[in-house]
């Protein structure tokens, strides 16, 4: 690797056996502290009649329970902490836009965990010590910002905090602080390419040389899109509050080919989303982590509804998940075809005459269900234009996915822009 080997860590450079049994020793010191520590744990372990001790290799954690959030739901807001009040240094929180927020909690060395893996994920990304990082993740409950701040920090950059919103400022400051790298949700990286436009600046002429890209799933169009409009390298980072936050699997510049996971701190399986039977390395299904370093909050075999594959390491011995698809629960069935909002963002990303800015409405026509893609036509769109794009669109849903869809191009800024995770679909089904 070079120049690149000689920055990464210890962890980074442990051979696939010295990594499999840090991972036991690990796993097996994570299940006594959550069974000792968290009565949510321990009941569920006896109630699976299993006891720590019974993981003697990592094939063995499949005889565990699974997690799920609505656990961490119903123990809000501190009933899955394994630490006492006193060793807590920080708490985060999910929006609870469903209900009930998720909470989890951090001690220092959970910190110094977190500020090392984002750090590790940014020197993946290709970000060096001196770099100046303009963070446009939401501060707060939400983990991004403070997550992407603190491992940035760590690394040795500059640390731009921008947060989200104010979108003409982020441009202006991208402009005037001159930063080689950016952090930010590519949703919103979409946005900030919009206000470059229409203030007359030419996104290829920015500073920004790497974009980390995260908290909501983006398809290679999108990549492509970013990258040939902003001439910078777009790169995906993975995580998720429940098992740290931002930091706990990154692409590497150099390879662009799915995310490689730190699986010294935090073990993946991939399991069958019905059955939960775990799933052998290259076969699709949903995500379940399981903390290996965690002090204040250990899970232990987290659903995550995202769903992807394990693929042997490239660019690092850490196995890599491919960019997550979409999530089980955000599929719509439709008239009996699974659907993903990812699969008509490939589509919009490649029909002339629309911005990528779409959204899905799903409606009820009688007694079937049905889904409207509406679509923002990029400025200067003929009426023609949009007519054959939607055309295009609808032709493209039903040839590829299999399904009838109406499709509408509206005027562009009519859809609602979003500062952090975009909401794709919109459910005005009755009872919905």
């Amino acid at each position: 690797m070079g120049e690149l080997g000689e920055l990464l860590d210890a962890g980074e450079r442990l051979g696939r056996d010295e990594l499999e049994a840090l991972q036991l020793e690990r796993l097996r010191a994570t299940l006594r502290h959550a069974y000792e520590n968290v009565a949510f744990y321990r009941h569920a372990f006896d109630g699976a009649g299993v006891r720590p001790e019974d993981c003697r290799s990592l094939a063995d954690l499949a005889r565990f329970p699974f997690t799920a959030k609505t656990d961490l739901r119903e123990h809000y807001p501190f009933g899955m902490f394994a630490v006492g009040q006193s060793e807590i240094r920080r708490i985060h929180a999910s929006s609870g836009t469903t209900g009930r927020p998720t909470v989890v909690g951090y001690t220092e060395r959970d910190l110094d965990t977190w500020a090392d893996v984002v750090a590790r994920s940014l020197r993946a990304a290709g970000a060096r010590p001196g770099h100046k990082v303009h963070v446009a993740y939401g501060y707060g409950l939400f983990t991004g910002g403070l997550g992407a701040h603190y491992g940035a920090e760590r690394l040795g950059c500059t640390v731009i905090p921008a947060s989200g919103g104010m979108t003409a400022r982020q441009v202006q400051l991208i402009q005037d602080f001159r930063p080689e790298v950016i952090m930010v949700t590519p949703s919103y990286m979409l946005t900030l390419l919009d206000e470059f436009e229409r203030q007359g600046i030419d996104p290829r002429t920015t500073s920004l040389k790497v974009g980390v890209f995260g908290a909501e799933p983006w398809t290679e169009e999108m990549r492509r899109e970013i990258e040939e409009r902003f001439d910078l390298d777009a790169v995906d980072i993975y995580g998720l509050s429940e098992v740290m936050g931002p930091g706990v699997a990154q692409e590497c510049v150099e390879t662009k080919d799915g995310l490689h996971i730190w699986e010294d701190h935090f073990y993946p399986e991939i399991v069958d989303p019905i059955t939960g039977e775990v799933l052998p390395d290259g076969e699709e299904g949903e995500l379940v982590f399981t903390s290996l370093t965690k002090e204040a909050m250990p899970v232990i075999r987290y659903r995550t509804r995202d769903l992807t594959r394990l693929l042997p390491g490239t660019a690092r011995v850490f196995r890599r998940m491919e960019k997550v698809t979409g999530r089980s629960d955000d599929m719509v069935i439709l008239r009996g075809v699974n659907l993903f909002p990812t699969q008509i963002e490939e589509i919009v990303l490649r029909t002339p005459a629309v911005a990528p800015h779409f959204q899905l409405r799903l409606t009820r026509e009688g007694r079937l269900d049905a889904l409207t893609v509406r679509a923002e036509a990029r400025p200067g769109a003929s009426p023609g234009q949009r007519r054959e794009a939607a055309l295009s669109i609808a032709a493209a849903v039903k040839d590829g996915i299999g399904v009838s869809v109406g499709v509408e191009v509206v005027d562009p800024e009519t859809l609602e822009r979003s500062v952090g995770k975009i909401k794709r679909i919109v459910d005005l089904r009755d009872g919905a």
